[in-house]
């Protein structure tokens, strides 16, 4: 599958509102952020707290062109909670954090505009 930054490409394919139930999105709020050198891509070490329902957990995002270490302890994001894990380098990444290309190609968090309980699902 291939994924595009270009904001002009049209809508994928219509899926099934069942198949949009299967992912599971939820808010989270980022207990600390570590550097990743060993990453290929530039990237740094999340972990984010979902609340007792999901837990803590941890990610690999590449989001250092649009933040800094210290700006993220506390910051809310969304994130897909049920993705199997992925081995990052010596991480292994158990979400995948929700962001958005600029135009520059850096990735802006996905966040929630007010405060929700950790842990609270997208529907």
């Amino acid at each position: 599958m291939h994924y595009t930054q270009d904001p002009n490409t049209p809508a994928s394919a219509d899926i099934g509102f069942d198949d949009f139930l299967k992912v599971d999105i939820r808010v989270g709020t980022i207990l600390s952020a570590q550097a990743f050198p060993e990453a290929r891509k530039p990237a740094y070490k999340l972990t984010i707290d979902f609340g007792s329902g999901v837990g803590i957990r941890k990610s690999s995002a590449q989001i250092t062109a649009r933040y800094a270490l210290p700006e993220l302890a506390g910051k809310r994001v969304m994130a897909v909670v049920n993705f199997p894990p992925r081995q990052i380098g010596p991480v292994k990444s158990e979400v995948l954090v929700l962001g958005f290309a600029d135009e520059a190609g850096g990735i802006v968090l996905a966040v929630p505009d007010d405060q929700v309980p950790n842990g609270t699902r997208l529907t």
